[in-house]
């Protein structure tokens, strides 16, 4: 064997197993047609779009060919109510989509249920899954999450679709090989990572391995933050001004103190936050006073309670509500029949779609840089129009929970443009590859040879 075969022979990419379609829904821009495509003819895949960048018209566009190629069926698994909003959408878009509560409701075509109803459907009865959403799944138990992988590995054409995951959460990326059949998760890491400084929990890319590790990631994601990444125009995709502001209440100073010191173990945290509820709640009162709508954030259940009681008008959405009351409410705020929503962001910090509300009030923070960034992304994403205004509330004691959110916030934003950059040129590249680009040529005149090249034929 010669080097370069030997070289050749290392190289890790993912061959396509799909079929070659030209998408054919009229309300696909040309790099979600594009994408769509691609897709397609890879088989197995994963979308990491920016919020706004339309996941949802190229899922619905994937399975509605999926279904048309095999003449079957495809299963779309969603955060709870985003499958009616994936339905509104689906209608708005010509595509027809069912949503299903168990195997008994499902139809030919695509059919949609909530990741909590996965235990009442047969997998075997699908040809393709999208998983709506996706980094969802780490949020679950271990146990749950490996069910997911295991119920659909031999599923034939497989799609998962979020917005661009944390560039540093090389768990979430496994798990999203693991899904598609593309590698696991522990062979990821043993190819590309080393543990850090000993410690198992952590993980580092090898050093020579970098460039090796995103080509393979782009062989079966796309990674996208603007159009504008991959080469078409992205000046419709540009976010209005976001601005966030961080309101203190005071906090008790010890008796011995002269001063107020940051909590910085957990548990002087939880007793930071509740000690200051009531000043936090009447901070977010104020501040909800003259606003159209508002969505209110918060971690807590008493947070959640006070909230909805102080504030005229509001719907709350709690764990313990009917799916039916949690649907109904999210909806509700996305039309415009709620003003005011106050739910927790592990209960709709994924997937909905509000535009329509410019106004955002965290009672409180958490260290959670993610949940921090999907909850404001619920209205800050592409199609809104206004200037959006982020209102944090915290306690003077919890200054260092914000200034960890921050420093995560550099981190992640640091490695997302480097994750960006690392696969653009690649995935421009494996776009022309599967997009043939024709130029229509209506001829006008009538050709004639010259004399000269009639005598010497």
């Amino acid at each position: 064997m010669q080097y370069e075969e030997f070289l050749q022979s290392k190289q890790r990419v993912n061959n396509p197993v799909g079929f070659d379609c030209i998408p054919s829904n009229e309300y696909l821009f040309d790099f979600q047609r594009d994408i769509t495509k691609w897709a397609l003819k890879k088989g197995k895949a994963a979308m990491f779009l920016d919020t706004g960048l339309g996941k949802t018209i190229i899922q619905l566009s994937w399975s509605d060919e999926i279904c048309k190629h095999t003449n079957g069926k495809v299963l779309i698994l969603a955060p709870l109510a985003v499958s009616k909003q994936t339905v509104r959408e689906g209608l708005k878009f010509g595509i027809e989509v069912t949503i299903c509560r168990s195997q008994q409701d499902v139809k030919k075509g695509i059919n949609i249920t909530n990741y909590e109803m996965l235990e009442h459907f047969n997998p075997n009865e699908f040809d393709g899954i999208v998983l709506d959403e996706s980094s969802i799944i780490k949020s679950f138990a271990g146990k749950t999450t490996q069910q997911m992988l295991d119920l659909f590995k031999f599923v034939e054409y497989k799609l998962a679709c979020t917005a661009t995951p944390a560039p540093n959460d090389y768990e979430e990326l496994g798990n999203h090989a693991e899904f598609l059949g593309v590698m696991t998760r522990s062979e990821m890491l043993a190819t590309f990572f080393v543990h850090d400084s000993g410690d198992t929990a952590k993980w580092r890319l090898k050093g020579h391995a970098e460039s090796e590790f995103w080509k393979w990631i782009a062989s079966w994601a796309m990674v996208v933050k603007n159009p504008e990444d991959l080469g078409y125009d992205g000046s419709k995709y540009k976010l209005p001004q976001l601005s966030i502001q961080t309101h203190y209440v005071e906090s008790p100073t010890n008796e011995d103190m002269f001063i107020t010191l940051p909590a910085q173990t957990l548990e002087e945290r939880r007793e930071a936050r509740k000690e200051s509820l009531g000043d936090r709640v009447n901070k977010a009162v104020e501040l909800v006073h003259g606003m159209e709508n508002c969505l209110i954030w918060c971690d807590y259940n008493d947070e959640s309670t006070a909230l909805s009681k102080s504030i005229p008008g509001a719907v709350e959405v709690k764990g313990a509500d009917t799916p039916e009351h949690k649907e109904n409410a999210l909806i509700g705020f996305a039309i415009g029949d709620v003003k005011y929503l106050v739910t927790k962001p592990k209960i709709a910090g994924f997937g909905m779609n509000w535009q329509n509300c410019n106004n955002i009030i965290f009672c409180g923070l958490s260290d959670s840089y993610e949940r921090f960034y999907q909850a404001i992304r619920r209205c800050y994403r592409f199609g809104q129009i206004k200037e959006v205004n982020v209102h944090v509330i915290i306690s003077e004691k919890e200054e260092s929970v914000l200034a960890n959110v921050k420093r995560k916030e550099e981190l992640a934003q640091q490695m997302s443009s480097n994750m960006v950059a690392l696969t653009s040129e690649i995935l421009k590249n494996e776009i022309r590859n599967t997009t043939r680009n024709a130029i229509e040529y209506t001829p006008q005149h009538e050709i004639q040879l010259p004399a000269w090249l009639m005598e010497v034929s």
